[in-house]
């Protein structure tokens, strides 16, 4: 199975691009946020989750394993195949997923092309009271290497989704349960952005829950 790719991007086409590596050039299929970023000629680097089936192998490439490992959950919804996976992972980042579920708000997951209101209203049920998927130990991450002036770096990897973690912790072991820490944590981080730390997040979160 292929985990990660590291090459020179070689074309962009609208829902797939090829990744030159060691003059192999490997067919990926990516969202419309992770094509934005890639430019013919430059260095990239991509974590890959492998399909394969009977008559093919597709390569689903990310340009962080954060939004793989939510591309890997998702389909674990009913009804959410690749093509819902990745119209999700365009339309939401992957921290507002979890908000999104903790919150009941179906609105951010009806945001993607083809997902309809009894499956958004379905994800966010599914993915509720749920912890965000761990991923995978790959290294230092997977970061876009431009290789002119034009082209665009791959987004950061939010802090916010460990603070908010962090702050889950903080409430269950005060012996709140994990469905009201995680909706409470949800919640804080929305209202304080997600520049804030875990001390600000608990002390929002208990008053969400004192409520």
């Amino acid at each position: 199975m292929i985990g990660k790719l590291k090459g020179i991007v070689d074309a962009v086409g609208e829902e797939e691009a090829v990744i030159d590596v060691g003059g192999v050039g490997y067919l990926i299929h990516a969202g419309a946020r992770t094509l934005s970023r890639l430019s013919p000629g430059a260095s990239v680097s991509v974590h890959v989750e492998t399909y394969v089936r009977e008559d093919a192998l597709k390569l689903f490439a990310f340009l962080t394993d954060a939004e793989r490992a939510w591309f890997v959950r998702l389909q674990s919804v009913q009804g959410v195949g690749a093509r819902h996976a990745l119209a999700i992972l365009d339309a939401v980042a992957p921290g507002e997923i979890e908000s999104a579920a903790a919150l009941g708000d179906t609105s951010a997951f009806s945001r993607a092309k083809g997902v309809g209101p009894k499956l958004a209203q379905r994800i966010a049920a599914e993915l509720k009271d749920k912890a965000p998927p761990a991923g995978r130990t790959l290294g230092g991450g997977a970061a876009l290497a431009a290789s002119s002036a034009t082209a665009k770096s791959a987004p950061a990897a939010p802090a916010a989704s460990a603070a908010r973690e962090a702050a889950v912790s903080a409430l269950i072991n005060l012996g709140y349960g994990e469905s009201d820490a995680r909706r409470a944590a949800a919640q804080a981080l929305r209202d304080l952005g997600d520049d804030a730390g875990e001390g600000a997040l608990i002390k929002a979160a208990l008053k969400e829950l004192a409520r």
